[in-house]
């Protein structure tokens, strides 16, 4: 594939000029890094359209690189691990952490091409740019999560993932998937479940995911049902995931209580963005770098206020609505550091919304919903400018003896000093 850039990681410069001769004549464009630390100059610099990676190096092995990359959340690229001493465990691990394939030295010319145009094809790795867990974050409560999936990945017992919408429910279930086995989610899960037959032959041996199980008609419980009882024949790993809480759900007549009972025997919560806000500012990096990385928007950086911003708001959306916001701001910004006003202005219809108590204001009389706005409103103003009353007055409109007697109403303390402040 004419253009396409390869990376070659080998601390053998025989190996390395070799592979580069053969690739370059077939029209790849290739970079050379005879060590670990070169590698990751190169990848920080930019995303190839494949490594091939040695898994002996003296400075640092090949698969300790490749779980860094994973870690970081740059394993958006395939990578096939090559050695001349490797074992079949070796090979495994690498495939688990996210290697699509592996070549054993000395390379056959024909392996070589075969499984380079193979990889290129399949233009990202096991760790996939959005759906690795590494993209969830890296805080306790991510840690947490991926102790818990470590530890229910080598079962075959379906599991049931519990939390908000948009929390990365299908980056869990792809970290239970082997390497090189199909991978199953099908968008219309009604539809998938009335032929259970073809559901299950098109999983064999692999993952089955299924979003939002929680609100399924009778007929498709039914299909569900069929497929749960032949798990095992088709050595297929069962996930579900629902946003429902377990007890509406359990209490709910029209589910049947024999499938929830066989696919909520593991029961795994996944934590709300807003339980690991920690994570917020560096998965906005990789999101925003990404893009960049993907050419779907010019280089762009935030700064640090805007990074505060977004760590401190509560994230109703999680995962999804950060996703989207760190692309609007992308796409919208008129420089190249994205400020904390831009990011102010995308996240105040959302503040708005929680400060009405996540729309339970709406329930309420008028005034009373007024009067939780309002007093929301003049609270966020004298805050923004640390008390002085005169700029608040300006900033809101208001004369300020008019001003003062709307926070007495309110039931809005402010001080007599800061009042007194021209």
């Amino acid at each position: 594939m004419p253009g396409k850039h390869i990376l070659i990681v080998d601390d053998e410069i025989g190996i390395r000029e070799l592979l580069s001769e053969i690739l370059q004549d077939e029209g790849y464009d290739i970079k050379l890094a005879e060590n670990a630390e070169q590698a990751r100059q190169w990848r920080n610099q930019t995303r190839p359209d494949l490594v091939l990676l040695d898994i002996w190096m003296p400075d640092c092995d090949g698969v300790s690189l490749l779980k860094e990359w994973a870690n970081n959340g740059q394993l958006t690229m395939p990578v096939v691990m090559m050695s001349g001493h490797g074992t079949i465990e070796t090979a495994v691990e690498a495939t688990r952490i996210g290697a699509i394939d592996y070549l054993e030295k000395p390379i056959g010319l024909q392996k070589l091409l075969s499984t380079v145009s193979r990889a290129i094809k399949t233009g990202v790795g096991h760790g996939g740019s959005d759906l690795s867990l590494a993209n969830l974050g890296k805080g306790n409560a991510i840690q947490e999560l991926k102790r818990q999936l470590d530890l229910v990945q080598p079962l075959k017992t379906p599991i049931l993932l519990l939390g908000e919408p948009g929390v990365g429910f299908e980056s869990c279930a792809r970290f239970l998937q082997h390497a090189n086995t199909p991978f199953v989610a099908p968008e219309q899960i009604e539809r998938a479940l009335d032929a259970p037959a073809d559901l299950l032959q098109q999983t064999t041996n692999g993952v089955l995911f299924l979003r939002e199980i929680g609100r399924l008609g009778t007929r498709a419980q039914q299909g569900l049902l069929q497929v749960v009882a032949k798990l095992d024949k088709f050595n297929i790993r069962l996930v579900c995931a629902t946003c429902r809480p377990l007890v509406e759900l359990t209490q709910d007549r029209n589910f049947d209580a024999g499938l929830f009972a066989t696919i909520s025997v593991l029961q795994i919560p996944v934590p709300p963005l807003k339980a690991h806000r920690e994570d917020v500012p560096e998965l906005a990096h990789q999101i925003l770098d990404r893009l960049v990385e993907e050419k779907k928007v010019p280089p762009r950086r935030f700064s640090v206020a805007a990074l505060n911003a977004l760590r401190n708001h509560d994230w109703p959306g999680n995962l999804e609505q950060l996703r989207n916001l760190v692309a609007t701001l992308a796409m919208t910004s008129t420089s190249d550091e994205i400020g904390v006003n831009e990011v102010n202005r995308l996240l105040a219809p959302y503040a708005m919304q929680q400060t009405l108590g996540c729309g339970e204001a709406l329930d309420l009389p008028l005034r009373e919903a007024r009067d939780i706005f309002e007093r929301h409103y003049f609270e966020h103003h004298i805050k923004l400018e640390n008390g002085n009353m005169s700029r608040v007055a300006e900033k809101v409109g208001l004369e300020r003896t008019h001003l003062y007697r709307k926070l007495k109403q309110l039931g809005i303390r402010f001080s007599k000093r800061t009042t007194e402040e021209s």
